[in-house]
């Protein structure tokens, strides 16, 4: 019984040591995405058709977990423009979103926008998305 006492000191001293890497190890590494969205004219637009025509954006984007659950972090609306009216890509109109406190081993980014395109009150919906992440650039294209 003795030889046990003897051990009990060693055995808790060791476990605290062993208690702090193990700690460390199983608490998430949060760090800041960033994302850069460039939004741009596909084409020209020069015919009369597209006078009367513009284009609105709506872009979100989403935190998703491992168990599937979306959180809304960032929600922007570009007001109509008319589609002549938008930039070609050197000259892309940009938003940087950053996502702080992103769990990269059970989270991930989706940005998902819609344009919403209106021709003399005739409207046509388009919607995608775009999974980013820990290893991408974070760069995401919208072509009008």
């Amino acid at each position: 019984m003795n030889k046990i006492i003897a051990w009990l000191p060693a055995l808790m001293i060791s476990g605290i040591i062993a208690y702090k890497p193990v700690k460390e190890a199983t608490q998430p590494d949060l760090v800041n995405k960033n994302i850069s969205v460039a939004i741009f004219k596909g084409s020209e637009y020069t015919s009369d058709v597209y006078n009367n025509t513009s284009a609105q954006v709506h872009i979100v984007v989403e935190k998703v977990n491992s168990k599937g659950q979306h959180t809304i972090v960032w929600d922007k609306v570009i007001d109509s423009i008319s589609l002549s009216k938008y930039p070609s890509i050197e000259g892309a109109i940009k938003q940087n979103v950053t996502v702080h406190g992103l769990n990269e081993k059970k989270e991930y980014l989706i940005v998902d926008y819609t344009l919403t395109y209106n021709s003399k009150g005739n409207q046509l919906q388009m919607h995608d998305a775009t999974v980013v992440n820990g290893d991408d650039s974070g760069k995401v294209d919208i072509s009008i």
